[in-house]
């Protein structure tokens, strides 16, 4: 019995957007998403993961994840114990490890490409046939195994560590419609993909894919889900896309969205980077050979070298890298406990003229808040004309299902595993207009999660489902501002983000988690197939 008097009562959280691929193999808890009601994960996204694999690829598929989702190489060398070399055999080695949830993952294009076709698949050459064959029958083995679908990535910004675009990146149609004709053919599993002009790098890509992706579909007969956000470059396309999605719906097709439920950002700070390390004096102090907390010292003992800084900071409007992700305009205090959707008076530029002091100047002394702790938001996604209004849209959109949480992913830059509880508390609660009820929030990271998963089982709270639930205090659900650890295999270092106001996670009847805390627990399963 659990007391839940003034609660809320949720089924448990169904990420079907993380990256815990190598993580799942030496972490029994797969941290941060275990803090955030979260009681099952899917993985193995984006077209990347670690089987099949060649005993003499390891380190290539390291180098892939890492280009790929900022993952460190080093953690994952560390901490992967090799032990397969077919899917099944990777699923194997997952379904020995106890987990304190549910954990599903996915056939990825690229580890397939690179095994069937060495350096041609792994430099994008076209398949011929026999590789297309191939390819598919190693699909068609790991789905009959137990994987809930197939996944494959189609953007620019997915690049291995060498700077190769991942494998598939340009793979013709008869090469992706050969693979997802498996997925007919069992009646079974996702096609899940990151599209080409996910991040506006293509304008005239989006429509291109939905054009295919919907044959597919209608091919195959299974769901094609894809990752939709707001982009700077083509900042409504969002919207032609959710029409196409709407008319596939009716049409009876199932071509739906993976949406985020707040920026895609970079976190900027000491403990990760931020455009002042691109500045003459910081490479001349040697600073990028200290420690962020020692960096933090030096500049705080030196006001010559800070003043430096700022006055060759000027410099960074002609740096592309600074000018396109970390331009003082775009970037807001996060603050403890963290703002997602800022107004403009929280960015550097207002700050910086309220108190009449270059931006520059202004930055620095933000970075050097609390000791070096302080984190500033530079939204990359999902904030072009500065909040959260198509966000919501996307959110409400009958075809949508919360995703690019990325658990697991992206250590240095940022940390949204914990959207989920970001869904409930700002969309729910705190925002001052457009709000999504409480049932809308819920539902867009459980029951629409899961079935488009095919996992039937869970999602909702009714006799003969999977007993996995969240009792929450809504009053008191809070994130923490995210914190560097070096938890990480070898001490590899990560962002990771806690939070307040989960009294229980249940996973399968078995309390997990008691306000946050975990009780030692390991009632999770590798999920082989639907369900």
């Amino acid at each position: 019995e659990i007391d839940a008097d003034g609660a809320l009562v949720t089924p448990g959280f169904v990420d079907i957007h993380t990256h815990y691929d190598g993580q799942a193999t030496w972490d029994e808890q797969l941290t941060p998403s275990c803090w955030h009601g979260v009681t099952t994960v899917v993985m193995g996204n984006c077209g990347v993961g670690f089987a099949p694999v060649a005993p003499d690829r390891h380190e290539w598929l390291i180098g892939l994840m890492e280009g790929v989702e900022d993952i460190p190489g080093a953690a994952l060398s560390a901490g992967i114990q090799w032990g397969w070399e077919s899917f099944p055999e990777f699923l194997d080695a997952l379904d020995a490890r106890a987990h304190v949830m549910d954990l599903g993952t996915q056939v990825p294009h690229g580890a397939v490409r690179g095994y069937v076709m060495g350096e041609r698949g792994a430099k994008n050459e076209p398949a011929t046939p026999e590789d297309i064959e191939a390819m598919a029958i190693i699909v068609k083995e790991g789905i009959q195994a137990g994987a809930l679908g197939f996944s494959t990535s189609r953007t620019l910004a997915h690049r291995a560590i060498d700077g190769e675009p991942v494998p598939g990146t340009f793979a013709a149609e008869e090469e992706l419609f050969g693979i997802g004709a498996v997925l007919g053919e069992l009646g079974t599993g996702v096609f899940e993909l990151a599209p080409a002009g996910a991040l506006g790098e293509d304008l005239a890509a989006p429509e291109r894919e939905m054009d295919w992706m919907r044959r597919l579909a209608e091919v195959i007969g299974r769901p094609v889900t894809f990752a939709l956000s707001q982009n700077n470059a083509d900042p409504d396309s969002w919207r032609r896309l959710l029409d196409l999605c709407g008319d596939a719906a009716a049409a009876g097709l199932p071509v739906r969205p993976q949406v985020h439920g707040r920026t895609v950002s970079l976190l900027l700070g000491f403990q990760t980077f931020h455009p002042l390390q691109f500045t003459r004096a910081w490479g001349e102090a040697g600073l990028g050979l200290l420690r962020w907390d020692e960096q933090v010292a030096r500049i705080q003992a030196d006001p010559v070298l800070a003043a430096a800084i700022v006055r060759d900071a000027a410099a960074l409007k002609d740096d592309p890298i600074v000018t396109g992700f970390m331009a003082p305009e775009r970037i807001y205090v996060l603050g403890d406990p963290p703002v997602y959707e800022p107004g403009p008076e929280r960015s550097a530029v207002a700050i910086a003229r309220q108190r009449g002091v270059d931006e520059w100047e202004l930055l620095l002394e933000l970075f050097l808040e609390d000791g070096g702790r302080q984190l500033l938001n530079a939204p990359v996604l999902n904030y072009t004309h500065g909040n959260l209004d198509a966000v919501g849209e996307m959110l409400r959109h009958p075809t949508s299902a919360f995703g690019l949480g990325d658990g697991g992913a992206h250590a240095g830059q940022t940390c949204d595993a914990s959207t989920t509880t970001f869904l409930l508390s700002h969309w729910a609660r705190d925002r001052d207009h457009g709000r999504l009820t409480v049932e809308e929030a819920v539902h867009k990271m459980t029951q629409a999660t899961a079935t488009l998963y095919g996992l039937g089982d869970r999602g909702v709270l009714a006799p003969g489902y999977v007993g996995d639930a969240n009792v929450i205090d809504f009053d008191r659900l809070q994130l923490h501002r995210p914190e560097l650890v070096a938890d990480l295999p070898g001490g590899a270092s990560r962002l990771i983000q806690r939070a307040d106001g989960y009294l229980a996670t249940v996973k399968g009847g078995t309390r997990t988690f008691v306000e946050g805390e975990d009780k030692g627990a390991r009632p999770g399963a590798l999920l082989r197939g639907a369900r």
